[in-house]
């Protein structure tokens, strides 16, 4: 059975109809009447500041150092820059949010000579990087070439803010403080929230690299921008504005929305093949959907022949920071009094389905068992894993070994996993420069691709999702990604066995791709079974599904 798909230019009903719409919603967070001009904005050094030697040989100690930071991450404020001349900083492109922004005082102008004066050279300085300059037309035809040409995602030559962040990070694992300073203060003038995907990476990449040199360093040349305001994220959001953000998102990328569409279909693909006996679902849900993914699944059960299953069990396992996920983590972490249980099960009672949802909150993944979940031997259980599973520590404890050991022992029916398919940034595999260059690559793309799904166009859904994103550039030591072919070794080591998607669910996932973006593909791979998400002939993700194999001989 296959999940209806809605036209793309339209909101699911089913989703709709789980917001509570008659409330008011008020974003104050993007308020754009907010004085902006009292943020004190990347104030690198002082003016009679040397190169800062003592800054980067600091960074470079093993001595550890404690770093106070004034920073308040729950009150995000919106801050633009006005267009100026492109050889110093970017220009807006004609629309109604950067309208508005023009009128606010630029909080960088005259700030520091010293920067100012490093950035209007930095073309030439910067050997091998060239900023390209953008049209900026009517609004129609500067949408057009904002959302319609990227072909730079693929092509290094294009992409100049990471020719600036990689060498910086690079320039910081040798100690070149000349050249760090140099890099930071070009990118200081260029780096901007809003404009393309360019300026964005810049400005997260900017504060990625301060936070590092800050965390690793005794010198107190950064505590002016350890000041500054965070970007916008799930945690700073209103609950009401973070739906929004999510459903919003799943309408005009395919990032998340096409790894639930997997799973959804999946489970009902799996639910077919049950004898007609009825029995109870009960569905372990780790990941960062937010209850986003469930709506339409429970919808689709309905439409089954013989119904929804006499009870669907939802067990949710949340992050925590005391356990096996931090704050840092990108998407895992809603917002302060997002409940998205009620949501849910008033959604499920208006189709006519008994749904039960149990939240783990003090379990670490690691620690789950079928006690913890309280399994019931005549019950379907399948567990959807996606994008979590990376933040297990996969050295010395091997908290991933142990994880998936303790899954194989609960006996699912089904195991639909879904990964970032990329290389590991920690500090175990690859030192700083590299793990940075693999958290810029992620972050590239995301940035990217939400530039075309939102047609070029400012939007607060767009921020607080990236915003998200960039936590990987923020958090690279806790970025364990693994790429596809060593999550199914894994996978098989502990006793599972790689099935093939079925063709529903395959046919149901092409048809969903059609909404998006045409450098989004879908593909198939016919020797591991598993369906990869590309942007840009680029691997993004990959989704797999598991069952019960021979055990392995470490159970």
């Amino acid at each position: 059975m296959t999940i209806e798909e809605t036209g793309p230019d339209h909101p699911s009903d089913h989703i709709l109809d789980w917001l509570e719409d008659s409330v008011p919603f008020f974003s104050s967070f993007l308020d754009e009447t907010s004085n902006s001009s009292s943020i004190n904005c990347y104030q690198w050094w002082d003016e009679n500041q040397d190169t800062g030697e003592d800054l980067i040989n600091g960074c470079l100690s093993n001595s550890p150092t404690t770093v106070v930071s004034t920073r308040q991450p729950n009150t995000p404020t919106s801050h633009h820059l006005p267009p100026s001349d492109l050889t110093k900083k970017r220009k807006a492109p004609d629309d109604s949010v950067h309208k508005k922004s023009q009128t606010h005082q630029n909080p960088r102008k005259n700030q520091n000579n010293q920067s100012k004066n490093i950035a209007d050279k930095g073309s030439g300085a910067v050997e091998g990087v060239t900023v390209i300059k953008k049209s900026v037309g009517n609004k129609k035809n500067a949408s057009k070439s904002t959302g319609n040409n990227y072909n730079n995602g693929s092509n290094k030559e294009g992409r100049w803010a990471e020719q600036l962040l990689n060498p910086c990070a690079n320039a910081i694992v040798k100690g070149d403080a000349t050249r760090v300073h140099h890099l930071l203060c070009v990118l200081q003038e260029l780096a901007s929230p809003t404009g393309d995907a360019n300026h964005r990476l810049a400005d997260h990449g900017l504060r990625a690299l301060a936070y590092h040199l800050s965390s690793n360093s005794s010198s107190s040349s950064f505590s002016s921008y350890s000041s500054t305001v965070s970007p916008i994220t799930f945690a700073s959001t209103d609950p009401r504005f973070f739906q929004r953000s999510l459903i919003k998102f799943h309408e005009v990328s395919p990032w998340f929305a096409f790894p639930n569409n997997i799973a959804n279909s999946s489970i009902l693909h799996i639910l077919s093949e049950e004898s007609n006996r009825p029995r109870n679902l009960h569905i372990l849900d780790i990941g960062v959907s937010h209850g986003v993914q469930w709506p339409t699944l429970l919808e689709a059960l309905t439409r089954r022949s013989g119904g929804p299953p006499p009870l669907i069990r939802l067990t949710v396992i949340p992050p925590t920071v005391e356990h096996d996920q931090n704050t840092e983590t990108p998407f895992s972490i809603g917002p302060p009094g997002d409940n998205i249980s009620s949501r849910l099960l008033s959604f499920a009672k208006s189709l006519n389905i008994n749904l039960q949802i149990n939240r783990l909150d003090i379990h670490s993944l690691q620690s789950l068992n079928s006690q913890a979940i309280n399994k019931s031997r005549d019950e379907i259980l399948i567990v959807c894993s996606q994008f979590r599973l990376h933040q297990l520590k996969h050295s010395a404890p091997d908290e991933r070994q142990e994880f998936l050991q303790n899954l194989r022992k609960m006996e699912p029916k089904a195991v639909i996993l879904s990964e970032n398919n990329m290389g590991c940034s920690c500090s175990k595999c690859v030192n700083f420069e590299m793990g940075f260059r693999r958290g810029v690559e992620y972050v590239w793309k995301f940035l990217d691709s939400t530039s075309a799904a939102f047609k070029g166009r400012e939007s607060e859904e767009r921020r607080v999702m990236e915003g998200e994103a960039a936590k990987a550039l923020r958090n690279v030591e806790g970025e364990m990604n693994e790429e596809k072919g060593k999550w199914c070794e894994r996978m098989r080591n502990v006793g599972f066995e790689r099935k093939r998607f079925g063709e529903d669910t395959i046919d149901t996932a092409r048809a969903s791709m059609r909404r998006y973006d045409n450098n989004w593909e879908m593909r198939m791979e016919d020797k591991d079974g598993c369906v990869g998400l590309w942007w840009k002939g680029q691997p993004v993700s990959f989704c797999s599904l598991w069952k019960l194999g021979i055990k392995s001989n470490a159970l």
